[in-house]
């Protein structure tokens, strides 16, 4: 597992989360541990190293 930290979108808090480097390309929802909204996670894995993440806001 890989460890990666970004800012939520909606509140700015630094979060902390475990990527699967075995999946080349993932793409899901995961609320925030501070403030609960939506975010959408978005990365791509090449040669066992995250090669792409974004983390946005979800319009509601």
């Amino acid at each position: 597992m890989l460890e990666h930290y970004f800012k939520c979108p909606y509140c700015l808090a630094d979060i902390t989360m475990l990527i699967d480097p075995s999946i080349s390309s993932q793409q899901y929802i995961e609320d925030c541990e501070v403030c609960c909204n939506p975010i959408e996670i978005r990365v791509v894995i090449e040669e066992g190293e995250i090669s792409s993440f974004e983390a946005k806001s979800i319009e509601q």
